[in-house]
């Protein structure tokens, strides 16, 4: 369904850093309008006075469907948990929403059980697409649900797509690393700045919630491998790099994986294919993910690299290129490269 006028967009849970970003870009975007911007822990203060760079004026409100149903869109920028009841009461307004949060992601309920507790919404459990835009565009073009993915699953599919279509991925190593604003704005003792400053840590080992999530996506394109994933937090603010180490079932010559990474960047403008691996610094601000691949003679592996915002395609922009899919508009609107 096309959008012949603005269509009115609520941003939920504003007061954090990827919902502060979301609540920039729709404001700024020239087909939606920023009906309100809600939190519940800052109402009645002012988005700008949380994050003046963002330049958005609008005082942030306790959510109140009554007053904030009556819109075409939604952008939930809850916590997993906390963010189900609120898609399932704005779904059922007939507001096409897309989530932020882990809570419709994964599609196997005792996998997201084990990982996560009990849902929120069990009735629209398994309702929602997939938001990776590079991979289900014609499935989000339709969709009234949209999961948007995790910031290391949005890098972590993006590099090794091409590969997993080929079916030729035996196993995989996922080194990944990112700024400190992932943990979100409530920082905890490890994110702390004189804990991360000049540090460099990994967490979650062997335990984050993004490999269930990996696993499912890379299945899904036509591997059906466990990945060895462990994240790392750098003393950055923002940025994410995933450097993949692929075993194959079939060696990869440089000028096949040259050839098929460029395949696939050719088709998606938020995607570039670079010459050299990427970094972090390359694709701040924007929603673009930078990819270099490698034929590795030495081992036999192919290694591949991608760096990404972690609050912008990882989070915030993709969701409004999700967004921007819903409406029938080109995807690059409002968040060009």
């Amino acid at each position: 369904m096309s959008c012949v006028a603005e269509a009115r967009v609520i941003v939920a849970g504003a007061s954090g850093y990827t919902g502060a970003l979301a609540a920039r870009l729709v404001d700024r975007h020239p087909l939606f309008a920023l009906h309100a911007a809600t939190s519940r822990s800052d109402a009645g203060r002012s988005l700008d006075a949380l994050y003046p760079y963002h330049r958005v004026g609008l005082v942030l409100e306790e959510l109140d469907l009554d007053r904030h149903g009556e819109v075409e869109a939604a952008i939930v920028a809850y916590p997993h948990g906390a963010a189900a009841p609120v898609v399932a009461a704005l779904l059922q307004r007939g507001v096409r929403v897309v989530d932020l949060s882990a809570d419709f992601r994964l599609r196997d309920r005792a996998i997201y059980e084990r990982w996560y507790g009990e849902h929120g919404a069990p009735d629209r459990f398994g309702e929602a697409v997939y938001g990776l835009p590079e991979i289900y565009e014609a499935q989000v073009a339709s969709a009234r649900l949209v999961a948007n993915p995790g910031c290391y699953p949005t890098a972590t599919l993006l590099a090794l797509a091409p590969l997993a279509r080929s079916g030729t991925i035996a196993d995989v190593v996922v080194d990944a690393k990112s700024g400190v604003s992932g943990a979100g704005r409530k920082a905890t003792e490890t994110t702390h700045f004189v804990s991360m400053d000049e540090n460099f840590v990994p967490y979650g080992v062997g335990a984050h919630r993004h490999m269930p999530e990996i696993d499912q996506e890379l299945a899904a394109l036509g591997a059906a491998v466990t990945a060895t994933f462990t994240p790392h937090l750098m003393p950055l603010d923002q940025g994410e790099l995933v450097s993949c180490y692929v075993t194959t079932t079939e060696p990869w010559s440089q000028e096949q994986l040259d050839g098929a990474y460029e395949v696939w960047a050719e088709r998606h403008p938020f995607l570039e294919v670079v010459d050299t691996p990427p970094g972090v610094r390359d694709v701040r601000d924007s929603n673009v993910c930078r990819i270099h691949a490698r034929a590795d003679e030495r081992t036999g592996k192919v290694f591949v690299f991608a760096a990404l915002d972690n609050l912008w395609k990882g989070a915030a922009s993709q969701a409004v290129q999700n967004l921007n899919l819903m409406f029938g508009l080109p995807e690059t609107l409002g968040i060009e490269p």
